[in-house]
């Protein structure tokens, strides 16, 4: 009789630790840095005698470079992850930019007094974000074959804790850092830790699975986008317009390049969310200095720095996440009010919209010369982590089961463009405050919360229109299905 032998136990990859630690030390440099900017901005160079008559255009320049920093380091990931897919691999990419991310921390440090100086440390450390961010979780997945794929859930569920860790660390360090030993070791210790990132990242370099470059890919969105637009006259009647490049390129790359407009479609709604969001990290953080932060537990007091208020916002996802899968989605789908990911999108923006309100009001008391409560704000971080929830998970989600296996790379990369077009509006918009004027006049006070309230519910209302008519394909549940997109017309 022949024995059965058990089946070998899946291992984890032993490059995992390096990636992991990594990860946690690089995520804790740059929410860690961003938690003091804006006030750091404020204080230093645009208004360090708290002239009242300056607070509304130093806050708005301000904003202005944290918003701007923030669009150049989420527009670069697309680049990137081109740069490592064609010429230099994913290994080599993120080493050399983490180098450069590096010396970024160390130009913020220096030029914590010179304001052009500082400036360019900005730009360095958004290039060097931005040029590793596409590259470091596709990492993760290249170090995983057929032998242990089913540990790659549990790994890539150790790498968001990884995340959520370092920036609820650094949230909570850096702005006592600040507070207790100035801008110089408030902005070194990141850089501390970013060298640290780099060292560990380093040391594994033995171990991980280095996936070669592929060289130039003709057949990717850019290339077919152009070739269509440049053939127009090759057009025939019945054909879409990227149906032209079908005579040159691979038809089910065009296929997919369809599939990644379709999604843009949805995603287009999410500008409004992103047009908001990073407030919270910038504007909301000038709020917090003018209200009441003092904790009083009976036998203790202390109280919570500006810049620590974000912390709330990790703990808050951390909660909200497990619920809304495990819960919220399972409980609201058994009495038939199905989740679909454009409703829970939908919803997403109406209590972004909410939390804006939440600060609204708390702006008018501090415009009366209130100091409200802490927790309001704690309150509108609980309403826009839950909204988060709702919007950019749902639209991870969405790109990656609405497009093919040869797009899934290309939609992560419109995803944070998507991130850096909302970020550049909310620049704009702070731009226009700083040079004076109608806006600087009509968006005074809390009535820079009513333009956002707006803008959001002019989102919404659109919305609400083009959603049922939006046409899906699920990649996931209709993988075979070539040249045929499903119209699904009960979206909401």
């Amino acid at each position: 009789m022949q024995e059965k032998t058990a089946p070998l136990k899946s291992k984890f990859p032993k490059s995992v630790p390096y990636i992991i630690g990594n990860e946690a030390a690089e995520r804790f440099s740059f929410y860690g840095m961003r938690s003091i900017l804006t006030l750091f901005l404020v204080k230093q160079f645009f208004n360090p005698a708290g002239n009242p008559a300056l607070a509304q255009q130093a806050d708005a320049h301000a904003n202005k470079l944290n918003h701007l920093f923030v669009m150049v380091a989420y527009a670069l990931p697309f680049v990137g992850g081109m740069v490592a897919d064609w010429f230099t691999g994913k290994y080599k990419l993120i080493l050399y930019i983490s180098v450069v991310y590096c010396f970024g921390h160390l130009l913020l440090a220096m030029f914590d007094t010179s304001l052009s100086g500082f400036e360019i440390g900005m730009l360095v450390v958004a290039i060097g974000a931005g040029g590793i961010k596409s590259c470091v979780s596709a990492n993760v997945g290249d170090q995983f074959d057929a032998s242990n794929q089913d540990l790659l859930s549990k790994v890539y569920g150790w790498f968001y804790f990884s995340i959520n860790a370092g920036s609820m660390l650094s949230t909570i360090a850096i702005p006592t850092i600040y507070k207790y030993y100035g801008p110089k070791w408030a902005f070194g210790v990141p850089g501390i830790l970013m060298g640290l990132a780099t060292v560990i990242f380093f040391m594994g370099r033995k171990k991980y699975v280095k996936v070669p470059p592929q060289g130039v890919n003709r057949n990717n969105l850019v290339f077919i986008t152009w070739y269509a637009l440049t053939h127009l006259s090759k057009k025939k009647p019945g054909q879409s317009l990227l149906d032209i490049a079908k005579e040159s390129y691979d038809p089910e790359r065009v296929e997919g390049v369809k599939a990644v407009y379709r999604v843009i479609s949805v995603f287009f709604f999410a500008l409004a969310f992103w047009a908001v969001w990073d407030q919270c990290l910038s504007e909301w953080t000038l709020y917090a200095a003018k209200m009441d932060r003092n904790i009083n537990l009976g036998f203790t007091s202390f109280q919570i720095e500006p810049g620590s208020m974000s912390t709330f916002n990790t703990i808050f996802l951390l909660l909200f996440i497990p619920l809304f899968n495990y819960v919220i989605y399972p409980n609201l789908d058994k009495i038939g009010l199905k989740t679909t990911p454009l409703r829970r999108l939908g919803a997403g923006l109406v209590l972004t919209a909410l939390s804006f309100v939440v600060i609204g009001f708390t702006h008018v008391s501090i415009d009366h010369g209130g100091s409200p409560s802490m927790w309001w704000q704690v309150l509108a971080f609980l309403i826009l982590s839950a909204a988060e929830v709702l919007v950019s998970i749902t639209g991870l989600e969405y790109a990656y089961t609405h497009s093919p296996k040869s797009m899934k790379s290309t939609m992560s990369g419109i995803w944070f463009l998507v991130v850096s077009f909302g970020n550049l509006i909310t620049a704009l918009v702070n731009g226009l405050i700083e040079d004076g004027g109608w806006w600087a006049k009509n968006l005074a006070g809390a009535n820079y919360e009513w333009f956002f309230v707006s803008f959001i519910g002019v989102f919404i209302i659109i919305f609400m229109f083009v959603a049922p008519r939006l046409k899906e394909r699920n990649y996931i549940t209709d993988p075979y299905i070539e040249n045929e997109v499903i119209a699904d017309t009960n979206n909401l």
